[in-house]
C-alpha cells in the first residue's frame, strides 16, 4: 500500500495517474494547500519543501516503509519499482529522463508563473505576463516539434508523458489554444483516451 498525499493540481495528477497505470494499491491523504496544511510538522516530515505530492510506500525497499517527496523523484521510484513506463536500457532511459527533467525544469515552473501572474497574482503585471505566456508559447512549440511523428515523447509511453500531461489539460489557465500546436492536441486526445487516465483525472477531493 502507498500512501498518497496529494491536491488536485497537475502535480498530484502526475502521481495519481503514474498508480493507476501501474496498478498499485494507494490511499489518499488530502493536503489542501489552499489551508496551509503543507505546513503541518507531520507533512513536513515527508516532504521538507513543504510541497505535495509526496508518498509513503510501506512496502519498500527490504520491505521498509520509504518516504518519497517530488513528483519527478516519486515518478522515478515508481517506475523502478514496477518496471513500467520507465526504460532499464540506458539510450531508452535517457531518452525518458531528458523529457522528465524538461517537464520538471521548464514545462512546469514556467507554466505555473503563467498561472500565477495571469490567474492570481494581486497586480497585473503587464511585463510578467507577457514574458511568461511567451515562454510558455515557446516551450509548446518544442513540445509540438517532439511530437512530429511519433505518439509519445519518448518514443514509448513513459512517466515523461505523465509528467506532461496534467500541466497541458490547463492550457486554457495559460491563455493557450492548442489548435496551434495540432500534434500536442492529438496527444492530449491520445493520453486522456487512457482508462487509466481518465481514472486519476476523475479523483476529487
Amino acid at each position: 500500500m502507498i500512501d498518497l498525499y496529494y491536491w488536485g493540481t497537475p502535480n498530484g495528477h502526475k502521481i495519481t495517474i503514474a498508480l493507476e497505470e501501474m496498478g498499485l494499491e494507494y490511499k489518499i491523504f488530502p493536503i489542501n494547500i489552499m489551508e496551509n496544511d503543507q505546513f503541518q510538522p507531520d507533512f513536513l516530515r515527508i516532504s521538507p519543501n513543504n510541497k505535495i505530492p509526496a508518498i509513503v510506500d510501506q512496502n519498500g525497499p527490504k520491505d521498509e516503509p520509504i518516504s518519497v517527496f517530488e513528483s519527478g523523484a516519486i515518478l522515478q521510484y515508481l517506475g523502478r519499482k514496477t518496471g513500467l513506463y520507465y526504460p532499464t536500457d540506458e539510450q531508452e532511459r535517457v531518452e525518458v529522463e531528458q523529457w522528465l527533467m524538461w517537464q520538471m525544469g521548464g514545462f512546469g515552473p514556467m507554466l505555473g508563473q503563467n498561472h500565477h501572474f495571469g490567474r492570481y497574482a494581486p497586480e497585473k503585471i503587464p511585463y510578467a505576463i507577457e514574458r511568461y505566456l511567451n515562454e510558455t508559447k515557446r516551450l509548446y512549440s518544442v513540445l509540438n516539434k517532439q511530437l512530429i511523428g511519433q505518439k509519445y515523447v519518448a518514443g514509448e509511453y513513459s512517466i515523461a508523458d505523465m509528467a506532461i500531461l496534467p500541466w497541458v489539460l490547463r492550457h486554457e489557465w495559460q491563455n493557450i489554444q492548442l489548435e496551434d500546436y495540432p500534434y500536442v492536441k492529438e496527444y492530449v486526445e491520445r493520453l486522456t483516451a487512457r482508462p487509466a487516465v481518465q481514472r486519476a483525472l476523475s479523483i476529487k477531493v
